[in-house]
């Protein structure tokens, strides 16, 4: 674990050994803030800190910089989302400092989704780098206060440095190795792909805590709270590297006319309980996706409030 202090209320949540529970934040498509500030009424009080995302799913959005900027302003700490596909290398150290500048202390490092599956297929990817190199870039810049290019920076930027894992990806006996990579990379903490195959997260955790890595490393467990039987249907079947068990699936279907919602949100708050007791785990990661004014409810019903003011 990083010894150094970035000011981050999410490192002091997970540093105090408190079970950390952030939430995500989608930008709008537009430059309507009052859709953004909607949202963020709704997770004030409920987080630790809020994933700001990046051209999600590349679709065209406000930039993440700017919705985190506006988020703070909302009493709300942003964990600023960087992708790989749309910038290079000089583009990604100025959005750093940039955003360091304005008080955004987490920053969470992707590859991003190919723009093919967006709204503009046809535009030019960058992958200037990938997002392993992305984390030891920004680790550099914090730590050793030198860009890439190894000139020196006059205030590095004291980033909390996150990355994603997906631990459904194949080959999945190899996906621990691959976060093993990212925690040496620099990433201080992680972030899953949601979880509905528990069997399997159970064994990948095992696999992990084995390995020694949740000693190197915060890992927070991704959820996101089925809302129909379509939504479950179409992750099983045209999300890459999600693992929606066809049992789920049929429990969803068996809540009945009007109660799928209520039982999706049942499963999350079970897996949340399982997570506080699971070795390894260091908090969860909520993707209430465009369902933001549930999360007070979740949080109470899981036991997550209120969270922690720590100095």
């Amino acid at each position: 674990m990083s010894d150094y202090k970035s000011g981050s209320n999410l490192e002091k949540v997970l540093k105090s050994g408190t079970f950390a529970f952030t939430g995500e934040c989608g930008p709008p498509q537009g430059a309507n803030i009052d859709v953004l500030k909607k949202k963020a009424q709704h997770l004030k009080g409920c987080v630790d800190a809020v994933n700001v995302t990046d051209n999600q799913t590349a679709v065209v959005r406000m930039s993440s910089w700017a919705a985190s900027l506006f988020l703070i302003q909302e009493g709300l700490e942003p964990n600023y989302q960087m992708v790989c596909r749309d910038r290079n290398r000089l583009a990604m150290q100025s959005d750093i400092l940039g955003a360091y500048a304005h008080g955004i202390r987490n920053m969470l490092c992707l590859s991003g989704d190919h723009q093919k599956f967006g709204n503009h297929p046809g535009s030019k990817n960058v992958f200037d780098i990938d997002s392993m190199q992305l984390i030891n870039m920004v680790k550099n810049m914090r730590d050793e206060g030198k860009f890439q290019n190894g000139q020196e920076i006059d205030v590095p930027p004291k980033i909390f440095i996150g990355a994603a894992s997906n631990p459904f990806g194949d080959p999945t006996e190899f996906r621990p190795y691959r976060l093993a990579k990212k925690i040496n990379a620099g990433a201080d903490f992680i972030q899953t792909q949601s979880i509905y195959n528990m069997d399997r997260f159970r064994k990948f955790m095992k696999q992990v805590v084995d390995m020694g890595l949740h000693e190197k490393c915060y890992i927070l467990a991704g959820i996101t709270p089925m809302k129909s039987v379509g939504m479950a249907r179409y992750m099983a079947s045209q999300v890459p590297g999600m693992d929606v068990p066809e049992s789920l699936i049929k429990r969803l279907k068996g809540a009945g006319k009007g109660k799928v919602a209520e039982e999706g949100i049942k499963f999350a708050i079970e897996q949340i309980e399982e997570f506080k007791e699971m070795e390894g785990v260091a908090g969860v990661h909520l993707m209430a996706i465009e369902w933001e004014h549930r999360v007070p409810e979740i949080a109470e019903r899981a036991g997550m409030l209120p969270r922690p003011k720590i100095d």
